[in-house]
Formats: structure tokens, C-alpha cells, sequence
């Protein structure tokens, strides 16, 4: 059996939490900035979460990761809002992102195009549409699933 991701661990630990408070869990981070080690944990939900949400869902996590020491060294916890370029992980995200504009990093070039911009019009569970204009001209750009290595919400400018 491999070995479970540090990161693997607490989106286990923290779903249930985070659900049982009408929550969303969006994404867990363990990196290490200079010296110091952060745990980030990014919630949502329908118009936005707040510093009380966030309060409750770090305290009842960080009993939780106390219990079960999952993390052998020294780490910050940081619980927040993803932001408003918030990540694109499940095939949720992107249903919901559809009508939105998007910022999608590819593991290889797609006509000689390593990322696409524009907006998501269509998410069918393999496939992203995405339309950006080019000199005033609409194009719609298919992109497999499967080749997406990073997406995210874009704000437009």
C-alpha cells in the first residue's frame, strides 16, 4: 500500500469537519516557505466564507491534527477563503466554473499553447470549452481533461 501524502492525510481529516459546517473543502497546501513549514487548508461556500468560518473549521482541525499527528515537524496552520482566483480541482469546480473566465496550465502545448485563457462555456465531464477572442474573432478552443495540469478562475481586466 503506498504511502499517504502529508497533504492526503489532512483532506481526510479536515472533510468531515469542514462539511459538518456547511463548507467546502478546496484544497490542502504543505510547502515550506524559507525555513518554516505552513499547512494551508482553503474552504468556500456560496457567497464566501468569513473569519468566523474560518475560526471554527482551524480550531476543531488543529484538535484533530493533534489527536492524530499526522506531521512530524513544526508547521503553521492556515485556514482561509481560496481567493478569488480560486483553484479548479474537481469536475464540481468546473461545472460550476462554466460562464467564467478561466486560466488553464497544460502538461504538454495545445496548438503550440501551453496555457489557455479565456472563458469556460462547456465542461462535459472530459472535455473543457473554453472561447477567447482573438482580433475580435471568437474562437472555441477544446481542451482534454486529461491534459489539464493546473486551472484556476481568472479575473478579468
Amino acid at each position: 500500500m503506498p504511502k499517504q501524502s502529508v497533504t492526503d492525510i489532512v483532506q481526510e481529516l479536515a472533510e468531515p469537519i469542514v462539511s459538518a459546517s456547511g463548507l467546502e473543502l478546496v484544497d490542502v497546501e504543505y510547502v515550506k516557505e524559507g525555513t518554516t513549514w505552513y499547512l494551508r487548508v482553503f474552504i468556500d461556500k456560496p457567497g464566501g466564507v468569513d473569519i468566523d468560518d474560518c475560526s471554527r473549521v482551524s480550531e476543531a482541525l488543529s484538535e484533530r491534527l493533534d489527536e492524530v499527528d499526522p506531521i512530524q515537524n513544526a508547521y503553521i496552520l492556515e485556514v482561509s477563503s481560496p481567493g478569488a482566483e480560486r483553484p479548479l480541482k474537481k469536475p464540481e469546480d468546473y461545472e460550476r466554473a462554466v460562464g467564467r473566465a478561466v486560466r488553464v496550465k497544460l502538461y504538454e502545448p495545445l496548438a503550440g499553447d501551453k496555457v489557455v485563457e479565456g472563458v469556460l462555456v462547456d465542461f462535459d465531464g472530459e472535455t473543457l470549452t473554453i472561447a477567447r477572442s482573438v482580433k475580435g474573432v471568437e474562437r472555441r478552443i477544446p481542451v482534454p481533461f486529461s491534459k489539464v495540469a493546473a486551472a484556476r478562475l481568472a479575473i478579468e481586466w
